[in-house]
């Protein structure tokens, strides 16, 4: 077996530049011309899962709006004592921004005077049925010597119409103050109503805080007009608690039957490379959105976000937990995807190269408990790899195991952690290095 290592730098002028070309090969290079490119059998913990990606959002957000139209003329302060602004920490009561309450201070006296002049009203009202009262008194007395009276003839017929007419009069009457009480009273609570209203109204020119929390978006400025209608302007939007966050995933509908309540994810963002958030799934929304007829589900994950770190509205991408085994040995799928040749086989390893490898589904093994190297799951699928057996190659049989889409889990009684396998070949002629490089010079071929 001949090994080499060959690093080959070429310099050609191009118009006046520079062209460089490098080529760096490494492996096992046999009689026949053909070279192996190999990888080692290495040791580690390996997950599989579903790759997505999602958003971070706060689990509990508050859209602040105003029921009432006109000018922002302030903003309020923060507990720290700082103006209103994005980032700002609000208690509950906070004032967030003034309106300008002119017109609505003016209803307010306006609606107070109405009070007062239906107040006014029914007092006048309570007056007039007094007299009523006492005229009704007056007619009934005159009545009543009226019929004492006209039997004696003593009493002209014109004198006796008179005093009954007087005496139904004063009856009318005392209906008619009656019903003015009534509706002085009703005018009474329809501006006490009023007011009410205007007060409610004027209390809506101060912008308050509803919750404790942090103000994570501020959509408005001082001076701009905000105008309510059948939607109320969003002033502010505050996160009630940021020490914990969701990430909304959108997982394809294909892979939504794996994901359940509970399951582990973990999860990195641009903003801290190299770290990894720790989650799970909180809830699966049944509301699925089709796009360009890809139907996705939004899964919730919950996350503990004590430190601070994450920040609203990141990009994360999200890995969900199938399965995982800890300190088993792994190989590159091509190991285990890649078929010799029968002439690249001794005779007496030739019936299993028609076999080839093989590669379980991405979390075939749901993970019910951590294998040891070794160990052979249930679900596990027999499979071969190669490696070098003089110039021709020998098969190794092992179990095939969980894969994360690039490394996948053998196991066997030949298998050995470091060991090479074959995962591809490059052909070669006889002594010669192979490679394509346009700029790797022609060794032994120089004119002298």
């Amino acid at each position: 077996m001949k090994h080499w290592l060959i690093i080959t730098i070429s310099m050609l002028t191009l118009g006046g530049g520079i062209a460089v070309g490098i080529w760096y090969s490494r492996g096992g290079l046999s009689d026949n011309g053909v070279s192996y490119r190999t990888a080692k059998v290495q040791s580690g913990d390996l997950v599989a899962g579903i790759n997505a990606t999602g958003t971070i959002e706060p689990e509990e957000v508050i859209n602040v709006g105003a029921q009432i139209a006109g000018q922002i003329l302030s903003f309020g302060k923060d507990k720290n004592g700082k103006t209103i602004d994005y980032g700002s920490e609000v208690e509950e009561g906070t004032v967030l921004a003034r309106i300008d309450d002119i017109m609505y201070a003016a209803e307010l006296l306006q609606s107070e005077a109405q009070v007062r002049l239906a107040q006014a009203s029914a007092l006048r009202a309570e007056a007039d049925l007094k007299q009523i009262i006492a005229k009704l008194d007056l007619a009934q007395r005159d009545w009543a010597r009226a019929q004492k009276l006209r039997p004696s003839q003593a009493l002209a017929e014109s004198a006796y119409d008179s005093f009954k007419s007087a005496l139904d009069s004063a009856i009318a009457s005392k209906a008619v103050g009656e019903a003015a009480i009534l509706q002085a009273k009703a005018s009474i609570a329809s501006s006490e109503a009023m007011l009410q209203k205007a007060r409610r109204n004027l209390s809506y020119c101060t912008i308050k805080s509803p919750v404790n929390g942090i103000v994570i978006d501020r959509r408005v400025n001082i001076g701009q007009t905000v105008v309510a209608s059948l939607n109320a302007p969003s002033l502010f939007l505050i996160a009630k608690d940021l020490r914990r966050m969701q990430v909304w995933v959108s997982v394809n509908e294909a892979d939504i039957g794996k994901i359940r309540p509970g399951q582990p994810v973990t999860f990195t963002v641009d903003a801290f490379p190299g770290e990894v958030f720790k989650g799970e799934v909180g809830k699966i929304r049944l509301n699925a959105s089709m796009t360009q007829n890809v139907v996705t589900f939004t899964v919730e994950v919950i996350t503990d976000n004590s430190s601070g770190k994450l920040l609203p509205y990141l990009t994360a991408s999200v890995q969900f937990e199938l399965a995982r085994r800890s300190d088993v040995l792994q190989v590159p799928n091509s190991a285990l995807r890649w078929i010799p040749k029968i002439e690249q086989v001794p005779p007496q390893f030739q019936n299993l190269t028609a076999a080839g490898g093989e590669t379980p589904d991405n979390g075939k093994d749901k993970g019910k408990g951590r294998k040891k190297r070794g160990e052979k799951s249930e679900e596990q699928k027999p499979g071969l790899v190669w490696v070098q057996y003089g110039d021709l190659l020998k098969p190794l049989k092992v179990n095939v195991g969980i894969t994360n889409g690039s490394t996948t889990e053998v196991s066997g009684d030949e298998i050995k952690d470091g060991m090479e396998v074959i995962v591809g070949q490059r052909v070669a002629e006889k002594g010669k290095p192979a490679t394509t490089n346009p700029f790797t010079p022609q060794l032994g071929n120089r004119r002298r």
